[in-house]
């Protein structure tokens, strides 16, 4: 039976962190997972989860299945984390919400979901998007197209493109939209484009399908959900993606969610119920132990707030990190306008450099990133932005 397979290609980043850890050069710097990290280039455990974890830990008595839906406190403070407290669909009882194993394994409960709604739907994705998007969502049966979205040329949003794209989707597909911190290119939508989206989204009546995977890391927890709430108070029907990866630092925990908004509170029901019905052929219950961390620390005001002050400070570096970066290269004499990477938010950024200029970094200076020029923010530190950056200038 497996004697016909051949090897499938490995994941380009999964390679790049390999070539990474077997690089004996001490200046070596690693652009490419997309990982937060410290100045010392560590992912540390969050303060308030070793509390929530220890709490856990003592108040934990059994190992027993939580259940398909997972637990009911995780699912209530994550759709109030997302919406926020007091909006419409959660007074009006419009939402339900499941925990998964991540947000990867929310975007595939979401895109069966879609599949039973409409076997072979079409689902768009921005150009571009994340890599493994596209898997996904063809793995679940659904036809993939895209609309524009990133201008490479000249490093910022195609807005106009991606609007005139919007009002040609037939009303029967989905829409994903990144909520926040888009991944790759870090080009996010402004308020008022979100508007404009959102109207779009009425005159059209496609569904959207939010993927918020960075909640907190743009320019904060409510400024980061403005487009995935106002896309709620317009529409009748839609899909959230959210992962608690980021922001709570719980990567291997594998946890997040997948919410659906329905017409109806019994419409919801019915969701739910499909949506479940999913998930026991997927997986059939999700995993508990990130779940009670996160419910730990949202339901308590103490832990809660010094989340906010944890997850502060890592916006606060990232965002720091782009200006650093810019400044420097233009300390060491770069010509070249890189200021576009200062206005962008979120984890990644497109270098705007060629494949071959990506390589010669990896090769003359250590310097790894992914080959379309996505690099990770979180990898740039105080001890090595001189060294990158001059890099940078001997390639360019």
């Amino acid at each position: 039976m497996f004697g016909h397979l051949t090897a499938m290609p490995s994941d380009p980043i999964l390679g790049l962190l390999t070539s990474y850890r077997n690089d004996n050069n001490p200046n070596k710097v690693d652009l490419g997972v997309g990982v937060y990290k410290d100045e010392l280039g560590h992912t540390a455990v969050l303060n308030c989860v070793k509390k929530a974890e220890l709490h856990r830990n003592n108040t934990e008595d059994s190992k027993v299945y939580i259940g398909p839906t997972g637990s009911p406190l995780f699912n209530t403070e994550m759709t109030k984390l997302i919406f926020g407290a007091e909006h419409k669909v959660l007074l009006e009882n419009r939402t339900r919400t499941i925990s998964t194993p991540g947000g990867t394994c929310a975007l595939r409960v979401a895109a069966d979901f879609i599949q039973t709604c409409k076997t072979g739907a079409t689902i768009w994705v921005s150009n571009p998007t994340w890599a493994n998007h596209t898997g996904l969502f063809e793995g679940a049966g659904l036809q993939v197209k895209v609309y524009p979205y990133y201008d490479y040329e000249n490093k910022t949003l195609d807005f106009d493109g991606m609007l005139n794209a919007l009002k040609a989707v037939s009303r029967d597909d989905v829409v994903l939209l990144h909520a926040c911190c888009h991944n790759p290119s870090g080009m996010d939508l402004t308020n008022e484009q979100w508007q404009q989206v959102v109207e779009v989204t009425k005159d059209v009546g496609f569904t959207p399908l939010i993927d918020m995977a960075y909640q907190g890391f743009g320019a904060g927890l409510n400024e980061d959900a403005y487009g995935l709430r106002l896309m709620a108070d317009a529409v009748q029907e839609m899909i959230v993606c959210s992962s608690c990866s980021k922001n709570f630092g719980l990567y291997r925990e594998r946890i997040g969610a997948c919410t659906v908004i329905a017409q109806t509170s019994s419409a919801a029901d019915i969701s739910l119920s499909v949506l479940l019905h999913g998930v026991r052929i997927i997986y059939s219950m999700p995993p508990a132990h990130g779940a009670a961390i996160v419910e730990t620390i949202l339901s308590s005001d103490e832990l809660r707030n010094e989340w906010y002050d944890e997850l502060k400070i890592m916006r606060d570096r990232i965002n720091g990190n782009r200006q650093v970066l810019v400044d420097k290269l233009i300390e060491n004499g770069v010509t070249r306008d890189f200021s576009f990477i200062a206005r962008q938010s979120g984890m990644f950024s497109f270098l705007g450099i060629t494949p071959e200029q990506v390589q010669q970094l990896q090769d003359e200076f250590s310097v790894y990133m992914v080959g379309s020029s996505r690099m990770s923010i979180a990898g740039i530190a105080q001890s090595n932005v001189d060294y990158l950056a001059k890099a940078i200038a001997k390639v360019l």
